[in-house]
């Protein structure tokens, strides 16, 4: 049986509308956050990278598709891979519900993966998605972005991720058994292979003809992107979680 406090409504009342208050401070904090992220400087990108689509072999340029603003989750989906990673794939199963609102307000959202596109295709057809998902297969734009890494970075413990450099030799070591183990299994490959890969989100602008990358982000800074956390967020035992519970949405059990 739950121990937690037990009240009056008018308790109830009064302690939400406490709350209430530092919810609110929190909504005009991330108003802030948000105007400092639009006020980040523009970096112009020269470098010509391609990609392999539905319609063909684009640049990043043409990802914008008419629009002026360009939004790519990185989704750990490596050449070796046999299968999305399971957080991505939770991630992304939010996508389809956004894209057309996005798409009707200046904005394309793609997800950019390492993989040859007749896997991503493969997989989408899976999951049942509709979302925009290039392939950078022989590109080095995850590399560029902090989303991948060579197997000789690893190594060395030269990994960069997250605006600050990692040794990840340890994790590497531990996660070749148990948790990590199981979770590189899910997507056909072992642990150092799976996380080679990283996830994050990247925004871009184009104005006049040129592409310039505005925003960045990884690890928890995704969080807002996972839907499934902002409805646990306000569920009366929180995100409660105990190992990795969630699954790719067709690997559930039948209730």
């Amino acid at each position: 049986m739950s121990k937690h406090t037990t009240g009056t409504r008018e308790e109830w009342r009064a302690a939400r509308i406490e709350l209430l208050q530092a919810e609110k401070e929190l909504t005009r904090r991330s108003d802030e956050l948000a105007q400092r992220r639009q006020a980040l400087p523009w970096v112009r990108i020269d470098k010509p990278y391609r990609f392999d689509t539905d319609a063909g072999s684009v640049s990043l340029a043409e990802l914008f598709q008419g629009r002026s603003q360009l939004m790519i989750y990185h989704f750990m989906f490596g050449p070796d891979y046999t299968a999305g990673c399971p957080s991505c794939s939770a991630i992304a199963d939010g996508f389809d519900a956004s894209v057309v609102h996005l798409a009707n307000h200046d904005v394309m959202l793609w997800a950019v993966s390492r993989a040859p596109l007749a896997k991503l295709q493969a997989y989408k057809r899976r999951m049942g998605w509709s979302f925009p998902w290039a392939s950078a297969f022989g590109s080095e734009f995850n590399y560029d972005f902090q989303t991948a890494n060579t197997e000789e970075q690893q190594r060395s413990g030269a990994v960069e991720y997250n605006f600050r450099s990692e040794d990840e030799r340890a994790a590497v070591e531990a996660g070749k058994t148990g948790l990590g183990a199981q979770i590189a299994a899910g997507v056909g490959t072992d642990w150092p292979t799976f996380i080679r890969e990283r996830p994050g989100m990247s925004s871009f602008v184009l104005e006049d003809g040129v592409v310039y990358h505005t925003y960045s982000a990884y690890a928890r800074g995704l969080d807002g992107l996972w839907g499934m956390y902002q409805w646990l967020d306000r569920a009366p035992k929180g995100r409660n979680e105990q190992g990795l519970w969630w699954r790719r949405h067709d690997e559930y059990d039948k209730r």
